[in-house]
């Protein structure tokens, strides 16, 4: 397996089929609108590949909140049904992690859909907590406004 980052709108919009387990109508054009206002603010894929199949992928971008300074952002978690359980998902995460770390970033936060029970399971078992209704894993306590 081999992870990779995305960070051209045309490597991302090869790997919509992946996209489409969590959003199965996204059309290709609308994808593509939509990379076309993300990408030039910072907004990045992981992905992971074995060979030339993309078993998972996730977007992240990085910002400043006055709340937690610099943070990281996961948006659009998706792990192919026929690898789910195999360790994407925490390859994923580990990798992000640190990205954040790098980046200097206080936290990570995301967004699941509140009927994604497995997606909170998954996130509480990486060290996730809800704040609010978002999910975060502080980094570094210090860096936080709070």
């Amino acid at each position: 397996m081999k992870l990779q980052e995305l960070t051209t709108i045309k490597e991302m919009l090869d790997q919509i089929e992946t996209m489409r387990f969590l959003y199965p109508n996204l059309s290709i054009e609308k994808y593509e609108s939509y990379l076309s206002e993300m990408v030039p603010n910072n907004y990045i894929q992981i992905a992971v590949f074995d060979g030339s199949i993309c078993l998972g992928i996730t977007g992240c971008w990085s910002a400043t909140k006055l709340w937690t300074g610099k943070y990281l952002e996961i948006d659009n978690f998706v792990v192919n049904p026929e690898f789910r359980s195999k360790g994407i998902g925490k390859l994923l995460t580990d990798y992000i992690e640190q990205k954040a770390l790098n980046l200097g970033c206080s936290s990570i936060v995301l967004d699941a859909f509140t009927g994604n029970f497995a997606a909170h399971r998954f996130y509480y078992n990486q060290g996730y907590v809800p704040k609010g209704f978002h999910f975060v894993k502080v980094l570094d306590e210090s860096k936080l406004t709070l």
